[in-house]
Order: structure tokens, then C-alpha cells, then sequence
């Protein structure tokens, strides 16, 4: 009885270890085949190819094969998984809003830096610190916005009746409520906004 636990924990054992070592060189094997794809396209491919871009295209295609919810951040877009994790983020505090080839701000939140610096709902973003930002997506123009806590942007916009004008703003910690808002419509009803539910 006893050899034939010992030999039941053994044979478990080897296998347990033949599964790791086999996912192992899976893995290894695979990479390998990664770096000599990219080998050849250094070498033979007509334009220079781009390391950082293709390796982000491999990344979220892996992912892509996984589930909705294994996601990879960029170190550029760390100001977004922060704002997802913790409802926090370095920038200028201001909802945005694509409409055509145009950005605009659509709500400056009250008590932040764009507000405090005279943006109003309404304003067209042209550019962001020299870089237009005509045609490009939302996305975009809110990582542009985003940064750490004390660095300054140029935001260029164009308002109504007042044409185009250029304006500094020092980004800061904005801290999105949960609620921004709440009240009674009525004696029976109840309004309230929410930035985030789980």
C-alpha cells in the first residue's frame, strides 16, 4: 500500500513537471519565433520597421484571444488605468466629446484646472501643446490631456464669437466623484448623476 502511494505520488509529480517544463518551452519556442520574424523584417522589410508599435500589435492581439477583461497599459497611458483603478488621474478636468473631425469640452468640472482657467463648454480643440488634433479620435485627445500632477499644456481652441485663442493650463490631481450630483425633481422623485457603478 505504501509503495503504491509512493509511486502514485512520484508518477503525479513527474508529470506535474513534464506539463510545466512543456508550457515552458511552448513559450520559449513561440518568442524564439517572434524575434526571428522580427529579424527578418529588420533585415529585408522595405521601410524601417517600428519595434515599439509592432510589439503593442502582437500584445493586443494575444490579449484579444483571451477575454474582454486581460487588458495590457502602456506606460503612456498610465493616467488611464489610474483613472480606472481609482477614479483618479494627472490632467485638466474636463468631460470631452467627439463630434466629426472636432474634440470639444463639453463639461470643465467645477473646482479643476480647466474651469479655473476660463475653458467653457462648447470650446473646439485645435491642437494640444503645438500637435494638431483635428481628425483625431477622443481617445487620443484625452491622453493628450492627461499627464503628471504640475506639468503644463498649451490647449489651442476655437469658441464662438470669439475666434481661436491659446491656453495654459498646470495639470492636477482630479478626483471624479462617484456622485457628483444629486436632488428631488419632486416630493416622489429622486435625480441622481453618476460618474461610475459597480
Amino acid at each position: 500500500m505504501t509503495k503504491h502511494i509512493l509511486f502514485t505520488l512520484i508518477f503525479g509529480l513527474s508529470t506535474l513537471l513534464s506539463r510545466a517544463q512543456s508550457s515552458g518551452f511552448e513559450v520559449l519556442k513561440n518568442l524564439e519565433i517572434m524575434d526571428q520574424v522580427y529579424e527578418h523584417l529588420d533585415l529585408y522589410f522595405v521601410d524601417e520597421p517600428k519595434p515599439a508599435t509592432l510589439s503593442k500589435t502582437a500584445i493586443d492581439a494575444m490579449l484579444k484571444e483571451l477575454d474582454p477583461y486581460t487588458v495590457y497599459y502602456h506606460e503612456s497611458n498610465i493616467e488611464d488605468y489610474r483613472l480606472l483603478t481609482t477614479g483618479q488621474y494627472g490632467g485638466i478636468g474636463a468631460l470631452i466629446r467627439q463630434i466629426g473631425d472636432y474634440t470639444y469640452i463639453a463639461e470643465p468640472y467645477e473646482g479643476n484646472p480647466a474651469q479655473k482657467n476660463g475653458l467653457r463648454a462648447g470650446d473646439k480643440i485645435l491642437s494640444i501643446d503645438g500637435k494638431s488634433m483635428v481628425k483625431k479620435p477622443s481617445d487620443d485627445v484625452s491622453s493628450a490631456l492627461k499627464g503628471p500632477k504640475g506639468t503644463t499644456i498649451k490647449v489651442e481652441i476655437e469658441r464662438l464669437g470669439e475666434g481661436v485663442k491659446t491656453i495654459s493650463i498646470t495639470r492636477d490631481e482630479i478626483k471624479l466623484p462617484d456622485v457628483p450630483y444629486f436632488g428631488m425633481l419632486d416630493k416622489k422623485i429622486g435625480y441622481i448623476k453618476l460618474n461610475g457603478f459597480t
